[in-house]
């Protein structure tokens, strides 16, 4: 397995078949894709582009840090789930991070994939909320500095 940065079209495909199915491949092109300082990176197995995560300079004005990014599009194939490959993603995206002088993380987390991100170091802020044709999130975060 290999992870390495990628660029936002890349993700379109996976993002599509798991997050967004059902739905034009439009709603997989997000704001922000392509920002100066929006990164994607991408997990390789035996050359094929197997899993994806997008990361965007994005406050959310419910944390206090000025600096934040926001973890969004993170998706792997099904046959390459539970394999550690997010987490990989995740851990080359924290140096990437804090180089660009944040130190909070934060996400809408799917409801089913809320135990995942508490295993990586995430924290739940308030209650479930509906994203329409998406469904139950929770909004969590981590500081990337620990």
């Amino acid at each position: 397995m290999k992870v390495k940065q990628i660029n936002a079209g890349d993700t379109h495909e996976i993002r599509h078949k798991m997050l967004r199915e059902g739905f034009p491949i439009e709603d997989c092109i997000f704001k922000g894709d392509d920002d100066d300082q929006t990164f994607h990176l991408g997990a390789f197995e035996d050359g094929k582009l197997v899993s994806v995560a997008s990361f965007y300079f994005d406050k959310n004005d419910t944390f206090d840090e000025p600096n934040q990014y926001r973890l969004r599009g993170m998706a792997t194939l099904p046959d390459h789930q539970h394999k550690g490959l997010s987490r990989e993603l995740l851990k080359m995206a924290f140096p990437i991070i804090k180089q660009n002088f944040c130190s909070l993380l934060w996400c809408n987390a799917r409801s089913e994939a809320v135990g995942f991100y508490q295993k990586v170091g995430f924290e739940k802020v308030g209650e479930e909320f509906d994203i329409p044709t998406v469904g139950p999130h929770f909004l969590m975060f981590k500081n990337v500095t620990t």
